[in-house]
């Protein structure tokens, strides 16, 4: 039985919006909807764990009734960090979970496809990372200066889902520092030296962080039809 965590209990400090951008209608639906959409049409999983705000769960539980969502097992209440709140998340997933895929709540557009080979991957290796290209050319710097141009051919952008065998999840929040600047579960992960495979993804899986990025989740469904 795999499980995924979705993390949707971000404050959004970078949205100039009173409404907590998961929430925010996209495309006719509240960006949060989108996103557990795609998991509910993906066979690789089983169930989900939901993270929120303690005051965005009421709002939820009406949502998931009228968009009938079935796949919800657990609905928690996140942390002062990511990496808290996707502990919050795995504390209630069963130790005999197989795959524990994590995702970004404001990532509406991982397709079905993407969850299931990401999930696929993990089960073979471990771990796995989705992740896209980097197109635009990258420098290195100190202070002001450009101090170095970064072979593009060697980076990735790190997207979601990222799959772990139970296992190795646990293990690698048993032996963090959450007091640490935590992005994502691979970071946890690769200081323990486990093996992650990575996953190509599409340049469209973005997150809605600022407001320009909904706009170009509108243009990406639009144009996806």
């Amino acid at each position: 039985m795999n499980t995924a965590i979705v993390v949707a209990a971000g404050n959004g400090k970078r949205f100039t919006s009173t409404i907590p951008k998961q929430f925010l209608v996209l495309s006719g639906k509240p960006v949060i909807i989108r996103t557990l959409e795609r998991f509910e049409c993906c066979e690789a999983v089983s169930q989900v764990v939901l993270v929120l705000q303690s005051s965005d769960i009421e709002n939820f539980k009406s949502l998931a009734k009228k968009f009938k969502l079935n796949k919800i097992a657990n609905i928690v209440v996140g942390g002062k960090t990511r990496a808290e709140s996707v502990l919050n998340g795995l504390r209630v997933v069963d130790s005999e979970a197989g795959i524990v895929a994590v995702h970004d709540g404001a990532r509406p557009l991982v397709s079905v496809d993407e969850i299931s080979r990401t999930i696929e991957r993990a089960k073979q290796v471990g771990a796995a990372c989705l992740v896209a290209e980097i197109t635009d050319t990258i420098k290195e710097i100190t202070g002001e200066r450009i101090a170095g141009t970064l072979d593009r051919s060697l980076l990735r952008r790190a997207l979601t889902p990222q799959a772990f065998r139970y296992d190795i999840l646990h293990e690698a929040f048993a032996q963090s520092d959450l007091n640490e600047d935590v992005t994502d579960e691979c970071y946890l992960v690769e200081k323990l030296g486990y093996e992650i495979a990575l996953v190509e993804g599409s340049p469209k899986n973005i997150k809605i962080t600022r407001p320009e990025d909904l706009v170009l989740a509108e243009a990406i469904l639009k144009y996806s039809k």
